[in-house]
């Protein structure tokens, strides 16, 4: 009886930790806003992944395509910085996305920040769905 008690509390336990790990904190999507954006609509999706290197993504996913170039995170602060070209008008155009996660330790955390490019800049925030 003790040997099943073992096993069932070691399954138990494997089962808890197997939930509690997620990946890199910057994968999945990410919905919310970049106020004053008049290149693009005010509000923003991104799709980002870990390579296991890299930080890989696309913003706008289906209507702009804005492939991202560029993502920093600094694990001491959880700053971000996220670069990315556009085109719009046939004008290139270079986004420097920068903010911190906050509430990491939710599946629903968030990055606030702003964001900025050649023609404007505004605020910056999104949380992960």
């Amino acid at each position: 009886m003790t040997l099943r008690k073992t096993l069932l509390f070691s399954l138990l336990s494997l089962s808890t930790l197997a939930q509690g790990q997620e990946g890199h904190p910057l994968k999945g999507s990410w919905i919310g806003e970049w106020s004053g954006n008049e290149s693009h609509d005010e509000f923003v999706l991104l799709v980002l992944d870990w390579d296991g290197k890299n930080v890989t993504g696309i913003i706008n996913p289906g209507t702009d395509n804005i492939e991202i170039d560029k993502v920093e995170l600094d694990p001491v602060d959880w700053s971000v910085t996220i670069e990315a070209d556009a085109e719009v008008d046939n004008k290139p155009l270079h986004y420097e996305i920068s903010g911190t996660i906050s509430q990491l330790e939710l599946q629903t955390r968030s990055i606030n920040g702003t964001w900025k490019t050649e023609s404007g800049s505004g605020d910056f925030q999104i949380s992960r769905q």
